[in-house]
Parts: structure tokens; C-alpha cells; sequence
């Protein structure tokens, strides 16, 4: 190194600025680093402001698509149940409807029973029917069926004079009736009552002429029997007996034919 002060002083002056260059320099880099640095923050938080901005934005709309969904299905369900209402008050109507025309239709099918009935009562009072009277069925006027009852209710009163003529008569009205068999046995029994036995066997044997067959034709030859014993024509009787037991061999009155029979001989 030289002596020469003014030298050293000249080089300490250069050391110190280039010293002094080198710090300058490193400063300059700093600063400009730390700028750099600010930038980028700067940069980041403004993406970073604008993604949160962007996703509030986002929220939002869909916090207000949501209230929109929302209103929606409210109206929706409003008027679901306005609907639902509407429909609860048309099947009440419709109800009440159904039952008025049930009660309708009862009263309907009710009237037409009645009617049905009362058709039905009505030709039964001037419609030939079927009767069954001792055993035998045929088909009466119900007229002829009422007159011959009422002799009938006559004769079990007891009151054989009346009974004698309301059968008389029914014979007379009604010829060819069914009930006419019956008629004649019964005026019989009403005559033999009346002690009229000629009378009697008259129509007993007009029974028996019309109709052998018939339920009441045994009863009526026992009782020719019996008229002819109270006129005393025993022999009569007897022949009459023997005719019933031989003809009716299985009829209750062919076991009193023989009772008889064995108290006449």
C-alpha cells in the first residue's frame, strides 16, 4: 500500500462508494421485491374478493330460486287444497244426491208392492182360483167360493133350516160348480137334521151319481142307510149297508156299515 495519504484517501472514497453502490443495489432489489410481493398479494386478494363475491352472488340467486320453489309450491298446495275442497263439497252433493234418488227409488219399489198388492187382492176377488175342498182341487169363481163358505158357517152354526136353503140355492146358482159334490152332501146332512130323509137321500144319491169317487161318497151311503132307518126301511137299510161295505170296503164308514149291520140282523 502506498504512503501517499492523498492515495488512501482516494481509494477509501472509492471502497466507500463502491460499498455504498453494493447497498444501494441491495436495497433496490428489496424494494423491488417487496413490491413484487405487494402485487401479488394485491392480485390475490382481489380474486379472492371477487370468487367471494362471486359466490355470494351465487347464494343468493339460489337462496331466491329456493323462496321462488318455494312460493311455487305453496300456490301449488293452495291450490291442491282448494281442489281437494271442491271435491269434498261435489261428493257431499253428489251424496246427498245418491241418497235422495235411493230413498226415491225405495219409495218407488214400495208404492209398486202396493200396488202389485192391491192388483193381485182385486183380481183374486174376480178371478177364478184353485180350491181344494175334501180332498179334490178345481178352479172356483171367487164369488162361488164366498157363497159356498157362507152355507157352510150356516150349517156348523146349527141353524139346519137356513143352512138347507143356502145350499139349495147355491146348487141352483151354481150348477156346474166344483164345490157342487160337497154342496149336495152337506144340504143332505142338513135335511136329515131337519128330518126331511126322502129329501135327504135324494141328494145323497146325486152325490154319488155325480161323483162315486169323491171323499164324502162312503159318508153318503152310510147316510142313505140312516134315513132309510128312520123311515123303518130296514130291509132297504140293510141293502144299502152291504152295498157301502162291498163298495167302499176300506173307508172308515164301512166299519160303522158293519156295526150296523150286525144290530139290523
Amino acid at each position: 500500500m502506498s504512503n501517499n495519504p492523498h492515495a488512501y484517501r482516494a481509494t477509501a472514497r472509492k471502497v466507500a462508494a463502491a460499498i455504498f453502490a453494493v447497498l444501494c443495489i441491495g436495497a433496490s432489489s428489496v424494494a423491488s421485491a417487496a413490491l413484487f410481493e405487494d402485487d401479488e398479494a394485491r392480485r390475490a386478494i382481489l380474486e379472492l374478493r371477487q370468487r367471494v363475491e362471486a359466490q355470494r352472488v351465487a347464494a343468493e340467486r339460489q337462496v331466491q330460486e329456493q323462496r321462488q320453489d318455494t312460493d311455487q309450491l305453496r300456490r301449488s298446495l293452495l291450490e291442491l287444497q282448494t281442489q281437494i275442497e271442491s271435491l269434498r263439497g261435489e261428493i257431499a252433493r253428489l251424496t246427498g244426491q245418491n241418497e235422495q234418488v235411493l230413498r226415491q227409488l225405495a219409495d218407488l219399489q214400495r208404492q209398486q208392492k202396493d200396488i202389485s198388492q192391491s192388483v193381485d187382492d182385486r183380481l183374486r176377488k174376480v178371478e177364478p182360483g184353485k180350491v181344494s175342498v175334501d180332498g179334490h182341487e178345481f178352479i172356483a169363481d171367487p164369488n162361488e167360493s164366498r157363497d159356498f163358505e157362507a152355507a157352510l158357517a150356516i150349517f156348523r152354526k146349527g141353524d139346519f133350516p137356513a143352512a138347507q136353503s143356502a145350499f139349495t140355492d147355491f146348487i141352483k146358482r151354481y150348477p156346474q160348480s166344483g164345490f157342487r159334490p160337497t154342496a149336495l152332501f152337506w144340504l143332505g146332512n142338513a135335511q136329515y137334521a131337519n128330518r126331511d130323509y126322502r129329501g135327504a137321500i135324494g141328494n145323497f144319491r146325486a152325490l154319488l151319481t155325480a161323483a162315486p169317487d169323491h171323499p164324502r161318497a162312503p159318508e153318503a151311503v152310510l147316510s142313505i142307510a140312516n134315513c132309510q132307518i128312520e123311515l123303518k126301511d130296514n130291509a132297504a137299510a140293510r141293502r144299502t149297508l152291504d152295498e157301502l161295505v162291498k163298495t167302499y170296503p176300506q173307508s172308515e164308514a164301512a166299519g160303522a156299515a158293519k156295526e150296523r149291520l150286525a144290530r139290523l140282523r
